[in-house]
């Protein structure tokens, strides 16, 4: 693996080349990799998603859906994406393609929108006709709205039966989480026409909304569906420490803020707590906080070392983790690019076998990973 010494020889952290980059190998205790620059110069890309004649769309946080096409960007973005607000951590946010997108063309955008009541997370379902959003409806919108610009969440994936999950973040209003009656601070389970599924699991309970499906989550960043068991995976920011990974279950509360494995960020505790019974306890957490965006389990056969491995990106600490899974748990954590310097926003498995990177910058990059020879 190249050091930062090595690096900044080349050039500096920030200051290096695209095809310098382009030519740059890393190694893993599993395999040696090289990162190919696809894309750059994108404003805070956010979110990735695969067409099927190859193209791939691009979020910007900056309200902006891009298109990369036979390995080139675009001049110009999609027309069509719903009217939305860039305010601290909320913009257009995730991407994600209707399971039966080849036949409908259909997607859906997360996104931040502000009115005289403030700022609120919504998803919109749209179709996809040429460089164009047409047939933009909202399905689904948290509620109540707050003034904070923190904690959107975002992050969406489908099960194998078609229900479309939302994380939904505290929005930097703690004790909102441990709130049915509240959005914020969960998972909400819906059709593709944003109605609650039937079997939600507080459908029938007075005084809860009947889309969520968990709660007692802080800020969700990363979701992704395990390959083998269809079990939708989260990992979610802990404030300082006690960042996350659960597998999420129906009606379970993850115990934010009453449990956390971390600190509030003036260093005095938020709770004493780190466990308390009907609670879940994480499958996995960070202390010190890597504050960790995107995550991918790796199918591909590229690398066939790192197949069923968990693949997470981290902000804070601007590397990508590889984590070995062994009967539904972590046996193994691996650091990766931690010399590159980069903040790792969004992590993809691409449909060609490569791993695909997001990075979190104003001038943020998409990166794929292929084996060094």
């Amino acid at each position: 693996m190249f050091t930062s010494k090595q690096l900044a020889m080349a050039g500096g952290l920030m200051l290096f080349s695209v095809s310098t980059l382009a030519d740059l190998t890393f190694s893993s205790d599993e395999a040696d990799f090289r990162l190919e620059v696809v894309a750059e110069d994108l404003e805070h890309p956010w979110s990735l998603a695969f067409l099927p004649n190859g193209d791939k769309l691009v979020t910007e946080r900056a309200g902006r859906l891009q298109i990369i096409r036979d390995g080139e960007l675009v001049p110009e973005p999609i027309s069509g994406v719903p009217d939305l607000v860039v305010s601290g951590q909320g913009g257009l946010l995730d991407v994600l393609l209707h399971p039966d997108f080849e036949s409908n063309q259909t997607l859906f955008l997360s996104y931040a929108h502000r009115t005289r009541e403030g700022m609120t997370t919504r998803v919109a379902r749209a179709r996809l006709e040429g460089d164009e959003l047409k047939e933009v409806e909202v399905i689904f919108e948290a509620l109540p709205r707050s003034n904070t610009s923190r904690h959107f969440a975002g992050r969406m994936e489908f099960d194998r039966d078609g229900n479309l999950y939302i994380s939904v973040g505290d929005r930097g209003e703690m004790d909102r989480a441990q709130d049915l009656g509240d959005d914020a601070g969960g998972v909400h389970r819906v059709t593709v026409n944003g109605e609650p599924v039937p079997g939600n699991p507080f459908v029938d309970q007075a005084g809860a909304e009947d889309t969520f499906f968990t709660y007692g989550n802080r800020n969700i960043q990363g979701m992704t569906i395990h390959p083998e068991t269809g079990e939708i995976w989260t990992h979610e920011h802990g404030p300082r420490g006690g960042d996350e990974i659960n597998i999420i279950s129906a009606g379970t509360n993850y115990g934010w803020p009453e449990i956390t494995y971390g600190i509030d960020y003036s260093g005095l505790p938020i709770t004493m707590h780190t466990k308390k019974e009907g609670m879940a306890q994480p499958l996995h957490y960070w202390d010190p906080s890597i504050a960790p965006s995107g995550m991918a389990f790796y199918t591909g056969d590229l690398f066939p070392e790192w197949q069923g491995d968990l693949f997470v990106g981290a902000l804070k600490m601007r590397k990508l983790v590889r984590l070995e899974i062994g009967d539904g748990d972590v046996t193994e954590e691996e650091d990766l690019l931690t010399d590159l310097g980069e903040r790792i926003r969004d992590v993809r498995m691409g449909p060609d076998g490569a791993l695909w990177l997001l990075t979190d910058s104003p001038r943020g990059k998409v990166y794929r990973t292929v084996p060094a020879n």
